[in-house]
């Protein structure tokens, strides 16, 4: 391991930058190289874009991008793509999707689309449009720094010595409370149907109802409640290029508006009618920036038909609730767990090496056992076993 400070390393080319690291920090740098190398896109050009993104790029880094079809918002049917690793989530979009399209699908509003920046001690407001915004507010701001302290040099009717001001700093603000949107969907309780254990929609409703009324109230439990939506909402933030981690954080902000943190989604029962809706800030941007470079990020945008940032608002709130929906269903009635191990059964079994007749022996065999990865190994294990 190397202990010394090493210099101009942005300057370096992606060879010398690989070999810098085999050579510090790699105890066995066998074939690191060719695994770096081989997340390279052919097409240098492309290569070239991705390199710009950040610095000291060595090679990329995969994630799967997949599909959640049959969204159905404001009557406007929508294909999403998502950017996730994790195996359940665009599963269990998709099958909330297919749900409510049937039930009428989601319908949204949006309730403001302000942005905030803060020039400290003053405060200013920006709707930026199809642009999220954040360079031309920061530059704003900055301007509007450098005329404040002009002014106060300048203005003759102050005293000397009002006019050192000293501008502490100019800069946006992520928290967006009046850059919000609603998603809902709503459906008579007998239309919920049958869960997969065989509870009743009656059941299942107000089971679900109660799930939601503790994330509202308990901050361990909307901890773990809001992930779920922001499962939703980040990957397709990632997949259309948007600063998920701002808009991650503007939402964190938002559920503890009230002094305590809270669920981001609310859910009734009123009248035999079942209703379900999230109020979450999203300040998007589909012009500029990252949207307007990335290759996949404009592919993403041309599956959702090109929208504008209020539409994409509509869009990622939509899959945030349709992805809180397909979890907390899962918790009230056969367990999140049971669903989420059949996902991962293919990670678990290809850590494992397992060859295709050993992944269709074993999808066979666990169709109704508990999978965990102990379990899988020895089933493995039982059929590797040389017959004597």
């Amino acid at each position: 391991m190397s202990t010394q400070i090493v210099n101009g390393f942005s300057r370096l080319s992606r060879e010398e930058k690989i070999k810098w690291l085999e050579n510090n920090f790699l105890t066995d740098p066998n074939d690191i190289s060719a695994q770096l190398y081989s997340f390279l896109h052919q097409d240098c050009q492309v290569q070239k874009v991705l390199d710009g993104f950040s610095e000291n790029t060595i090679c990329n880094f995969p994630m799967p991008y997949g599909l959640a079809p049959n969204f159905l918002i404001d009557g406007k049917m929508y294909c999403v793509p998502m950017v996730i690793e994790e195996s359940s989530v665009v599963a269990a979009a998709s099958s909330a999707a297919k749900y409510w399209a049937e039930r009428g699908g989601f319908h949204t509003e949006i309730l403001g689309t302000v942005k905030v920046g803060q020039l400290h001690f003053k405060r200013a407001h920006f709707d930026t449009k199809d642009s999220m915004g954040a360079n031309f507010i920061n530059t704003v701001l900055e301007q509007y720094a450098d005329a404040l302290e002009a002014f106060f040099v300048d203005y003759d009717s102050l005293p000397d010595e009002k006019r050192d001001v000293q501008i502490i700093m100019a800069i946006l603000s992520n928290h967006t409370p009046e850059c919000v949107v609603r998603a809902s969907v709503s459906c008579p309780v007998s239309e919920l149907g049958t869960s997969g254990n065989g509870m009743l929609a009656e059941k299942m409703a107000e089971k679900f109802r109660v799930a939601v009324q503790i994330a509202r109230n308990d901050p361990y439990r909307a901890t773990t409640h809001n992930k779920g939506i922001y499962n939703g909402v980040d990957v397709v933030g990632l997949a259309t290029g948007n600063d998920f981690r701002a808009v991650e954080a503007a939402g964190h902000t938002y559920a503890a508006m009230s002094g305590q943190y809270k669920s981001l989604s609310q859910c009734e029962i009123e009248d035999g009618i079942f209703r379900f809706w999230l109020e979450i800030p999203l300040a998007l941007g589909t012009v500029g920036g990252l949207t307007s470079l990335h290759p996949l990020a404009k592919l993403s945008l041309q599956i959702l038909g090109n929208p504008g940032a209020e539409e994409l608002m509509r869009i990622i709130a939509s899959v945030g609730l349709a992805q809180n929906f397909a979890a907390v269903r899962s918790l009230v009635t056969t367990g999140i767990q049971k669903g989420h191990m059949k996902m991962h059964l293919l990670n678990i079994l290809n850590h494992l090496n397992a060859d295709q007749p050993e992944i269709e022996k074993a999808y066979a065999f666990f169709a109704d056992k508990t999978i965990s990865y102990a379990a899988v190994r020895t089933f493995l294990e039982s059929m590797r076993v040389p017959v004597s």
